[in-house]
């Protein structure tokens, strides 16, 4: 997660160079050759989150006609304050209806106000139809939702003028209507938590198999107007409507939150109302929940949250105790493993030592001239790994231990023909944290996703593809969010993201991608994904007509600058950890590796590209996962 691992645990530049010291030989800085380089924009959403100007509400002016009326109204949104001087260009029948927190429509630009400044002294009322063109909404769960193509609406107002001779708004739209600078520049995204659905067709009782980890639910809330309260309402409000199939909380119906204060930057403090919270161990779960989403909105790290219920049910948690559960625990080890595939002989490498690495253990770590072996995934343990063969046609599970000696049977095999197209096949192995692996099948014919358990192949229907088709895959470590590249019917490449409905029994497990949607509906060219953090993705595509570019994108489609990145054409693949650490030292860089047409592999250092230089030539660089 953002908040816990970018911000509060340092996730940038402070932590390449003890990276850098097993793999870099050299320290010269180079960019890829390919082709020319560009910097990632700003993102719509990325503010300076220590953003000192307050905007205050004016009150309607004596005499105000409907046009300044109405302006003055859409400006009051945007104060940093609550809605009482905004009701004041109300009615009071329209302001005790009005609700301002059904939800935002973010507009590409203020709205135009067709309203005749000219109002006749006889006039008593009017109306005004105000158009807009809506690029993102956010609905009454703080849910943002980028729009694939922004949509012209026309917001009616109807005016009335009073006894008292001023005018006012009888009429308006519920929620609110803020242009995309005052949205950047008054709401800020945090992640809220919520623990995963546990799988029916688990038959693990512990370990990762049964672990339930906490998921980021990504919302957008006031910057400067109690931002701790509001981010504690709206986990006790329950997770999105997306995100709900497969997410629960463990707060009760019924409790709301009484107070939320932050000591010293490092001890939350939260009381709740409402019915009896249960026991400590509940109390606790509920106190995760909060901890995390907390973890970010003080002036420094929270290192301890204490909850306080309405009948004696109090308890806290500390930093230490919730990792278990917490966002990414799933997503394995430290920085420590990381991989590379030798170009000449296929051969998988160990490269968390210094130098240059060595084979792994089994057969993996051997040459395979006779039988060439594709892109490879390393399972999130580190002690075994998926790989595709070249061709395309099988998958195999293959344990990394000394007494795996040969490649053992494949556990899936592609429907499409050997002889067919090398884009199909079998492609982007990727395992969850809980050891399931999965594939694509590009067959053509029969496209579809496989979930391989036990070395037992199950096909996963995706629901909302339409005429697209699914071309690679990578699933998060928590196992319930897929992030995938669709093939449109008129070829372009899209990235969505869709949520993974397990069910049936451990003897028939089944699974099922449902909620799919579109995010970064701009580009139309993906070229890879990786989950960068449990909340985030690390995406290499381009708009139409332009340069190839890496972007940040949340899990709701909205952009994150927390770094500034370059990129440029010609380059094939991107590589990131998803891992989380409690120190900067541990942790990986963001960017992990790139592949350009020329087959060199770079690393971003400081915000520069440079290239891996090594023994052997890699075919590729690998992360867990």
């Amino acid at each position: 997660m953002r908040g816990t691992s970018s911000r509060t645990e340092p996730r940038l530049a402070a932590v390449a160079g003890a990276v850098l010291g097993a793999l870099l030989a050299g320290g010269c800085a180079g960019m890829p050759d390919s082709g020319s380089i560009g910097r990632v924009e700003p993102s719509q959403g990325a503010v300076d989150k220590n953003l000192q100007v307050r905007v205050f509400p004016v009150e309607p002016a004596k005499g105000a006609k409907p046009r300044d009326l109405l302006t003055g109204f859409l400006d009051t949104l945007t104060a940093d304050e609550g809605y009482d001087t905004a009701r004041k260009y109300l009615t009071d029948e329209a302001a005790a209806k009005w609700s301002p927190e059904a939800g935002i429509q973010v507009l590409s630009a203020n709205p135009t106000v067709p309203v005749a400044q000219n109002v006749a002294d006889t006039d008593t009322a009017m109306t005004a139809s105000v158009p807009g063109t809506v690029v993102a909404r956010v609905d009454g769960k703080h849910s943002y939702t980028l729009l694939e193509t922004p949509e012209s609406v026309y917001l009616e107002f109807a005016f009335v003028r009073e006894k008292s001779g001023e005018w006012r708004i009888g009429k308006l739209p519920d929620g609110l209507i803020i242009n995309e600078t005052n949205f950047r520049n008054s709401y800020r995204q945090v992640d809220r938590f919520f623990y995963t659905v546990p799988d029916p067709s688990s038959s693990a009782t512990s370990g990762a198999g049964a672990q339930e980890v906490l998921i980021a639910d990504p919302i957008y809330l006031r910057r400067r107007i109690d931002p701790l309260t509001s981010a504690a309402k709206a986990v006790v409000a329950g997770p999105s409507d997306w995100l709900a199939p497969v997410a629960r909380t463990a707060f009760p119906a019924g409790v709301t939150v009484q107070k939320v204060t932050v000591d010293d930057g490092r001890i939350a403090r939260v009381e709740l109302a409402g019915p009896d919270l249960g026991g400590t161990l509940l109390c606790r779960r509920m106190a995760a929940q909060l901890f995390y989403t907390l973890a970010d909105q003080g002036k420094g790290q929270v290192e301890r949250l204490e909850l306080k219920g309405p009948h004696g049910n109090n308890c806290q948690v500390i930093r230490s105790d919730v990792s278990a559960n917490g966002p990414g625990a799933l997503a394995g080890p430290l920085a420590g493993q990381q991989y590379y595939q030798r170009a000449d002989d296929g051969v998988l490498m160990d490269a968390h030592d210094a130098g240059d690495g060595s084979p792994v253990r089994g057969p993996l770590g051997k040459p395979q001239s006779k039988r060439p072996l594709g892109t490879v995934a390393v399972r999130r343990d580190g002690l075994q790994a998926a790989v595709i063969s070249k061709d395309g046609q099988q998958l195999y599970s293959v344990p990394l231990a000394d007494t795996a000696q040969a490649l053992p049977e494949p556990v899936a095999t592609s429907t499409a023909r050997s002889t067919e197209k090398s884009e199909d096949g079998l492609a982007s192995p990727s395992w969850d944290g809980r050891g399931d692996l999965w594939v694509v099948d590009r067959d053509p014919q029969n496209p579809k996703v496989l979930l391989v358990r036990g070395n037992k192949p199950v096909t996963v229907p995706v629901d909302g593809l339409q005429k697209s088709t699914v071309q690679s895959l990578k699933i998060s470590s928590d196992g319930v969010r897929a992030a995938m590249v669709l093939r449109t019917e008129k070829g372009s490449q899209r990235l969505a993201v869709g949520l993974v409905q397990h069910g049936g029994t451990p003897n028939a497990p089944t699974a099922r991608i449902i909620g799919l949607r579109t995010i970064a509906p701009l580009l139309t060219e993906v070229s890879s994904v990786s989950w960068a953090e449990a909340d985030q993705l690390l995406v290499l595509g381009k708009e139409r007509d332009r340069l190839q570019q890496l972007y940040y994108i949340s899990t709701d489609g909205s952009q994150s600058s927390d770094g500034s990145l370059q990129g440029g054409e010609g380059m094939a693949t991107v590589e990131a950890a998803e891992s989380r650490a409690e120190s900067s030292a541990q942790v990986p860089p963001p960017v992990l590796a790139l592949q350009g047409a020329d087959g060199k592999i770079y690393r971003l250092v400081n915000s520069q590209w440079r290239e891996l230089v090594l023994t052997h030539r890699a075919g590729s660089f690998i992360y867990p996962g």
